[in-house]
């Protein structure tokens, strides 16, 4: 593409020391991109990199200083960097088209409802009276069962199974491997043997939700398990039943969410977060990595820590531990004086 097309796609101004005309065929990032290909600077400490960069063109927030200028570089200058770049990326990587059809080799249940433009790939199966709407893909091999509910423009990869009575809205992503809707892990002992709970709830996934590979969302054992609209989860999260996440959650990968907890709006769950049941976490809260959550987290609260709690609290807990050996070492000499003093007393 023209950079002076790519930069008018992407609202930025050009700002070049040549007339020529500059053709970009893909974008990089500045520590490895080269000539022919289209960079970014979102972030002040990737600046040392600049200098040194053999991209033809860089997305900026404002020029940066000549002295800084690497040669026959153009900038492309913007009000928010990071998302011009991205949308160049989607235009310079288009996504692969694939011409809609239904693969003779998938299973379609008669009463299944098709809407136009579905592609479903071969070995995908649909049960019966599952509902598909407009423009969504189903990749080979996906697994979609009874009653099931899909909006438009969704996309299931290989492989994901779809249980029963699930309801997605539009815009959802679902990755490969990944598994709605299944028995959530509910027992009850009795007689010296653990007695299942049946799970006849199902899961309501909302508008623009990304589901990651592999991933598991148990569906409710009475109600629905829920994820609110513009939520994303990882790859190998498990997500137990009854489950309410608002909208705009981040779970990332390799975290556990245990039955009947609430996540708010905006809370973010970084990796192998771990989270008891029956908790809340409150709006924009914050769980850092490898935290264990037992006790609801308050709205906007950054916590850290297995039992998780504020992480400046567990920094300085954290940072008074560093010094227990040197503090052990200084009350053995007080112990030695101590009895130093006591002899010479005798």
């Amino acid at each position: 593409m023209l950079l002076t097309e790519l930069a008018s796609r992407c609202q930025a101004e050009l700002h070049t020391q040549t007339s020529d005309e500059v053709w970009i065929d893909s974008a990089a990032d500045i520590m490895s991109a080269q000539s022919g290909q289209v960079t970014v600077l979102s972030d002040g400490k990737y600046k040392k990199y600049l200098s040194a960069c053999h991209a033809s063109a860089c997305f900026i927030a404002e020029l940066p200083d000549e002295s800084d200028f690497p040669k026959g570089m153009i900038f492309l200058v913007c009000k928010d960097p990071e998302i011009s770049f991205l949308n160049a990326v989607q235009l310079l990587h288009p996504e692969h088209v694939v011409l809609h059809q239904i693969s003779p080799q998938a299973a379609v249940d008669p009463s299944a409802k098709i809407g136009a433009n579905v592609h479903i790939g071969p070995f995908a199966s649909i049960g019966q009276n599952t509902v598909i709407a407009d423009n969504t893909r189903i990749e080979a091999g996906a697994r979609i069962g009874n009653y099931v509910q899909i909006g438009q423009e969704c996309l299931i990869h290989p492989n994901a199974v779809i249980y029963d009575n699930t309801v997605l809205g539009n815009h959802v992503i679902i990755h490969a491997g990944a598994v709605i809707a299944a028995d959530g892990f509910g027992y009850k002992f009795r007689n010296n043997q653990h007695i299942k709970v049946p799970h006849v709830g199902n899961v309501i996934i909302d508008d623009h939700v990304e589901i990651g590979a592999n991933t598991c969302i148990d569906r409710g054992a009475l109600g629905a398990t829920r994820i609110g609209a513009g939520s994303k989860i990882d790859n190998l999260v498990q997500l137990g039943h009854n489950n309410t996440v608002g909208r705009n959650v981040i779970i990332c990968g390799q975290s556990g969410i245990s039955g009947s907890c609430t996540i708010e709006d905006g809370a973010i769950l970084a990796g192998s977060s771990g989270v008891a049941d029956h908790v809340k976490i409150g709006t924009r809260a914050v769980v850092m990595a490898r935290s264990g959550i037992s006790q609801d987290v308050a709205a906007g609260a950054q916590v850290w820590g297995s039992p998780a709690k504020d992480r400046k609290v567990a920094w300085r807990e954290l940072a008074a531990l560093s010094k227990l050996p040197e503090l052990l070492q200084k009350i053995k000499l007080f112990e030695a004086r101590l009895d130093a003093l006591d002899k010479n007393s005798d």
